[in-house]
């Protein structure tokens, strides 16, 4: 595998972040390689990258593998809260400790985490110094998560930790879930609505992917999110108006908590104010910086991918 641009190694690419990032990686010239559970084209396994290491033209390695959380078919039980934990955190150790071990370094690890991180409110407004990762399940996977892409000070490679928000974008996640509720005028606010939704719409999270990998003064905690900051509410009335639908009939606090268990609803029935500071002061152009614009671009019918 060669390429003027290297190639990206890429754990859990096969996702709806990790297909869209590939999509505009190989647009962009770059080889992909995906770590996954089976092989196949462009692929690899996590026990062979384990046995043989990192292709030696690899230029970065970026990892988004990782349990879907919100399951509705998986109870939240403390064997599905250790898949959940062993999947994002374990993961991300592999590919630290092949970093380690490669004989040729990438230039850049690239690795998710979410903005669970930070105590959820609705006052203070958290930029990437803000305090956290110690309060709940949530944050302290998401401390452990990070803290598993720690490389040694002298392995010469660049570490950017990227602590996504919703990812809002038609193909997947929360809008592909919600779509045809909201289509049918039944959608609405999760619970009173008035709970902060920090979210970032497909196309700009797969830009601050690459803006990490290709920025070299980037590094360290990367916030995920668009700089406009929302309510629940905001998002159901912004993504009402786009379908020109009605957006007014809530899903109640206590069916969230039944379907998912309140730990892990929290999720939705709470949330937290983040700013992406870092990701605009080092030059990121948001495509999608407010909640309308966006709204209109994952509200269409028929998906064209634009990324």
């Amino acid at each position: 595998m060669s390429s003027s641009l290297g190639t990206v190694v890429i754990g859990g690419g096969t996702g709806f972040i990790g297909t869209a990032l590939c999509n505009s990686l190989k647009k962009r010239g770059y080889d992909i390689l995906i770590v996954s559970r089976k092989p196949g084209l462009w692929r690899t396994t996590w026990s062979e990258i384990n046995n043989t290491g990192l292709p030696e033209s690899t230029t970065a390695v970026v990892n988004l593998a990782g349990q879907n959380l919100l399951d509705p078919l998986r109870r939240w039980t403390e064997g599905f809260k250790q898949n959940v934990w062993a999947s994002r955190v374990n993961t991300t150790r592999y590919l630290a400790q092949a970093i380690e071990s490669a004989k040729v370094k990438p230039k850049v690890f690239v690795t998710t985490s979410g903005v669970g991180f930070y105590p959820p409110g609705k006052e203070e407004v958290f930029d990437e110094n803000g305090p956290g990762g110690d309060f709940d399940f949530l944050s302290k996977l998401c401390a452990d998560w990070e803290a598993a892409a720690n490389l040694s000070p002298d392995s010469g490679v660049r570490t950017v930790k990227i602590r996504t928000g919703v990812v809002l974008g038609r193909q997947g996640g929360m809008v592909q879930q919600l779509y045809f509720p909201f289509f049918c005028g039944v959608g609405g606010p999760v619970g009173h609505g008035s709970q902060p939704m920090p979210w970032i719409h497909i196309n700009d999270i797969v830009g601050l992917f690459i803006h990490a990998i290709e920025s070299e003064s980037i590094s360290g905690v990367m916030n995920g999110v668009a700089p406009q900051i929302i309510s629940n509410k905001d998002f159901a009335n912004a993504f009402g108006k786009a379908l020109w639908r009605p957006s007014f009939i809530p899903l109640p606090t206590f069916a969230v908590n039944m379907l998912f268990s309140e730990e892990r609803g929290k999720i939705m029935t709470e949330g937290q104010k983040v700013t992406p500071k870092k990701a605009l002061e080092t030059g990121y152009t948001f495509k999608y910086p407010d909640i309308t614009l966006a709204a209109k671009e994952f509200s269409k019918l028929i998906y064209v991918d634009e990324v």
